[in-house]
């Protein structure tokens, strides 16, 4: 039977006669849609879902329900049926219910709204009162989810996800948009709070009151802090600019047009002699920094960064250099804990008890272990059907038991989001990075000659070359610094943890050296 379109009451079609629609949600909560599956099973569905038909074709395409589709797949396979409204929609139409489906529902997150608003503005010629009113929004709505827009897509991503929440987001959409994947990495590895980030983030805003430039483009301009204030709840301080590089190049424009002037002035006062130069990035020093262990700071924010981005011609510290890491201190530090987990049957019980308790062990990816369960299990495990794979568990001799939980609790290591439950699962099995790490060259290659420089003062070699020799080598190309680093005659870079790369923010040296660098 055909369904006649534009129905008002619902029929029932196979499922395998649906394609998903143009769904603008991108993240679907696995626990949620877990929950789902298991509703179906139980009660069916007891709403229908909005499709609209497929030109020239027998099958349909979902524009409202896209979610039940998904479960009903996993529930009664592609020959069960489901409840569906069948209308003739446009693709617009379709869009704005979809939207609209989403929005009432509060399923789909502000990015993804973000991202279908911009798709209707279009639509509208831009006009902004015609897409809140095909929208239903209004117009503050829509300018809110417009400002969103602009974030990166990692921003995006790490907000569906609810890795982040949506005022670190709206604090990012105030950051320029080469700098917010970044800043995203550092609010990840330091597990900064909305406050924390909105702290760090002032520390690279410029003052608009002591600039020295015209500011009439400021008034307009989307990284004045003013804007924010208008759009979010979650700003930093009115008249703030929130683009360092942009302010940097408009005061060195008004400082050059300064010194023209004063030049032309007092023709006989000459340009400054090449002595009184600044010094580049290879003279910067770097300042040791201890972890902050104030009363009321927070575990989760442990060694956090000075600044949530780099502003332009930073000091190289011991902070700028663990937020430059961060990274690769995370990927160093989950790989060693899945090393230890693998290795050792406790610690790997802990570890699965632990997320099992705090919930956590669901972020453990699906392909992580699926797709190495045959050679984990043994057989053709994931072919089975689910009564079997309990049977082939229960069977399980002991030590290929042990093996398989070993490698969830690696998986989980690998997988968990929140890279603070990693650095205390290591600081409570006492791994040590020095078993799995030590500096070589792909992680040199991430810094420039000052922070290159930073690490050499910190790890001795500075010292140990001598401070003449080390400033030759500086004049080399960073790849031949790298070199002479890497080589130096009779300094050893095994046990060494630079400070970037400990999780308490301090240098680690050799346990075994009695060498003096």
């Amino acid at each position: 039977m055909v369904p006649e379109n534009n129905q008002s009451s619902p029929t029932t079609l196979p499922l395998a006669r649906l394609r998903e629609g143009d769904n603008p949600r991108r993240y679907f909560d696995p626990a949620k849609h877990a929950d789902l599956v298991a509703s179906l099973k139980l009660r069916g569905m007891l709403q229908p879902v909005l499709v609209r038909p497929i030109v020239d074709t027998a099958e349909f395409k979902i524009v409202a329900g896209g979610r039940r589709f998904r479960a009903a797949l996993e529930a009664f396979g592609p020959e069960g049926s489901i409840p569906v409204v069948v209308r003739d929609l446009t693709d617009q139409e379709a869009l704005e219910a979809a939207i609209d489906e989403n929005d009432v529902r509060e399923d789909a997150s502000e990015t993804e709204q973000a991202d279908a608003a911009v798709r209707v503005l279009a639509a509208c010629g831009g006009d902004r009162a015609e897409a809140s009113r095909r929208l239903g929004w209004s117009p503050a709505k829509l300018d809110r989810r417009l400002a969103l827009a602009n974030l990166s897509a990692a921003v995006k991503s790490a907000l569906d996800e609810r890795r982040i929440k949506v005022g670190h987001a709206e604090l990012l959409a105030a950051v320029p948009a080469d700098k917010q994947d970044k800043a995203l990495e550092n609010i990840l590895a330091f597990a900064l709070d909305v406050g924390k980030t909105r702290e760090l983030l002032m520390r690279v805003t410029q003052s608009l009151g002591a600039a020295l430039f015209d500011k009439t483009e400021c008034t307009t301009c989307p990284f004045n802090s003013a804007s924010q204030r208008a759009l979010f709840d979650t700003h930093v301080e009115d008249g703030h600019c929130t683009n360092p590089g942009c302010f940097q190049l408009k005061t060195e424009a008004a400082d050059a047009a300064a010194l023209k002037a004063k030049q032309a002035a007092e023709p006989n006062s000459g340009a400054a002699s090449s002595d009184q130069t600044t010094r580049g990035d290879a003279d910067a020093t770097v300042e040791p920094s201890t972890p902050d262990r104030s009363a009321g700071s927070s575990p989760d924010q442990r060694g956090a960064p000075a600044a949530i981005v780099a502003a332009p011609a930073a000091q190289v510290t011991a902070k700028t250099l663990a937020v430059r890491a961060a990274p690769l201190r995370e990927a160093a530090w989950r790989t060693a804990l899945a090393r230890d987990l693998a290795g050792n049957a406790g610690h790997a019980q802990a570890a699965i008890l632990i997320a099992g308790m705090t919930g956590t062990i669901a972020q453990i990816k699906p392909d992580t272990l699926t797709g190495r369960a045959d050679a984990l299990i043994g057989g053709p495990f994931s072919t089975m059907t689910f009564g079997a794979k309990i049977g082939a568990i229960r069977a399980l001799p002991d030590q290929v038991a042990v093996d398989a939980l070993a490698a969830i609790g690696a998986a989980y290591a690998k997988d968990v989001r929140n890279f603070a439950f990693v650095a205390d699962l290591a600081r409570a099995f006492e791994i040590d990075l020095r078993d799995s790490w030590q500096v070589d060259r792909p992680f040199l290659e991430h810094f420039n000659a000052a922070e290159l420089k930073g690490i050499a003062q910190e790890c001795g070699l500075v010292d140990h070359m001598g401070a003449k020799a080390f400033a030759q080598l500086l004049k080399a190309p960073r790849d031949g610094i790298i070199d002479g680093m890497l080589n130096a005659t009779g300094f050893e870079w095994a046990g060494r943890l630079p400070s970037a790369m400990t999780l308490d923010g301090t240098y680690g040296p050799a346990p075994t050296s009695t060498k003096k660098d």
